[in-house]
């Protein structure tokens, strides 16, 4: 069974060295199922890319980035996303592990178990989801103790969320605030600040380090150097009516049912929910739901230059797909293409030729 990612190797580095290049000091984000790559594989290129910190999502993912992640002896530095909180059961403490602490009980509590571990105090953006207020930061400052200050971090609202786009604006006021305080620390890590805008805020704070957290697009800049392929498992010829699948559901014409490589446990008919916008993008989710209703979806499976219809929802390891018979059909062992959701992706192979 295959259901596989290919890499053009050359062109997918080519970009991973344009992004390094036009975001000097930037942090390889490294977390999840690794973008459909596999954090392992990822850190050993962060490593080969010449990064000295890579971020990663939880604890949970410490100890494998700790082994894989190595640019140097005694190897490069770990940053945690996910703030640390007194109940976590899954904390690493070690030299190269940077803590993100968002509250200021979390820094008391900290600075009392762990008084010499590297941390990073994170802000509260419009994200609304980790952070200290502004007016918390004086606070924050005296719990510290001897903890070790690494610099401070935002986490901002993807680019482009909302009317109005105040990244920039919402990063200096953070930048401002990081200026009046006591924090003796220099260097700010930013999240969803594109290129120029870091230019920009790097021009209106020359005393602080700019360091950008970037993770979808670096390693899924240049799509067109990836390409998912399924292999076709089997092939049935069926007549209009006739019923197939767990579900035994009637087909809606002759053709064949394709049995193809790629099911639920490879992240196939998984999908994040997505936020629609406008009245054109809020019809296409009701034609789409009034499919569904119906029995019908549309697979990411792509024969003959078209995505075609599951024949039922995908199966652990693999999918149902029809396919009419005026058009031309694979063979048992062909491969076929796949729109993959790359941050819900498990390949069963992964090849950079």
């Amino acid at each position: 069974m295959s259901f596989r990612l290919h890499v053009d190797a050359a062109r997918w580095r080519a970009g991973l060295h344009r992004t390094m290049a036009a975001h000097p000091g930037l942090v390889p984000v490294i977390k999840g199922n690794g973008y459909g790559f596999g954090r392992g594989l990822l850190a050993r290129e962060a490593s080969a890319l010449g990064a000295d910190t890579i971020a990663v999502g939880t604890y949970a993912e410490v100890p494998d980035a700790l082994a894989d992640f190595s640019p140097g002896s005694p190897g490069g530095d770990i940053m945690v996303l996910t703030p640390w909180q007194p109940f976590l059961t899954d904390v690493v403490l070690d030299d190269r592990v940077i803590h993100t602490l968002s509250r200021v009980s979390d820094v008391a509590s900290l600075a009392a178990t762990a008084p010499n571990a590297r941390v990073l105090l994170e802000g509260e953006t419009s994200m609304s989801r980790h952070g200290l207020d502004r007016h918390e930061l004086a606070a924050a400052v005296a719990a510290l103790g001897d903890l070790k200050v690494e610099g401070f971090a935002i986490h901002l609202p993807l680019i482009g969320a909302g009317p109005h786009d105040g990244h920039l604006r919402e990063a200096e006021s953070w930048a401002a605030a990081l200026a009046a305080s006591q924090l003796e620390a220099t260097t700010l890590f930013v999240s969803h600040l594109t290129s120029a805008e870091i230019t920009e805020l790097v021009a209106r704070r020359p005393q602080l380090k700019i360091r950008p957290r970037i993770g979808t697009s670096l390693w899924l800049g240049d799509l067109s150097a990836l390409s998912v392929r399924a292999q076709v498992l089997d092939r049935h010829t069926v007549g209009r009516g006739e019923r197939v699948g767990y579900r035994q559901r009637a087909v809606p014409r002759d053709g064949s049912v394709l049995v193809v490589a790629g099911g639920t446990s490879h992240g196939v008919g998984l999908e994040a929910p997505r936020g629609t916008g406008g009245v054109i993008g809020r019809g296409k989710t009701l034609a789409k739901g009034g499919l569904e209703a119906a029995g019908l979806a549309l697979s990411p499976f792509t024969i003959a230059g078209k995505q075609r219809w599951f024949v039922e929802p995908p199966h652990m390891h693999v999918s149902m797909i029809f396919v009419p018979a005026d058009v031309p059909t694979p063979a048992i062992g062909d491969e076929i293409e796949v729109a993959a959701r790359f941050t819900t992706a498990t390949f069963d192979h992964i090849s950079l030729d």
